[in-house]
């Protein structure tokens, strides 16, 4: 976990909230809950360290592997 990231993702959406309010005050409900479902969806991210974390091929292969052995000729 990345802290200084996090951080500042979370400074950064609370300026965003702050500055916003105005105008997502007139929205309707369910455009007020995209908003925010978005904001904590990104705000959940900035947690993780996404550029090191192993791709589906990494899976794919610590998956497949135990059978490598059957469908080799």
């Amino acid at each position: 976990m990345r802290w200084d990231a996090f951080l500042g993702a979370t400074i950064f959406i609370i300026i965003l909230i702050l500055i916003q309010w105005k105008k997502i005050k007139k929205y309707s409900k369910k455009e007020k809950a995209v908003f925010f479902i978005l904001l904590f969806i990104g705000w959940g991210l900035s947690m993780f360290d996404l550029p090191n974390i192993a791709g589906p091929l990494t899976v794919l292969s610590a998956l497949f592997k135990p059978f490598a052995s059957f469908m080799k000729l």
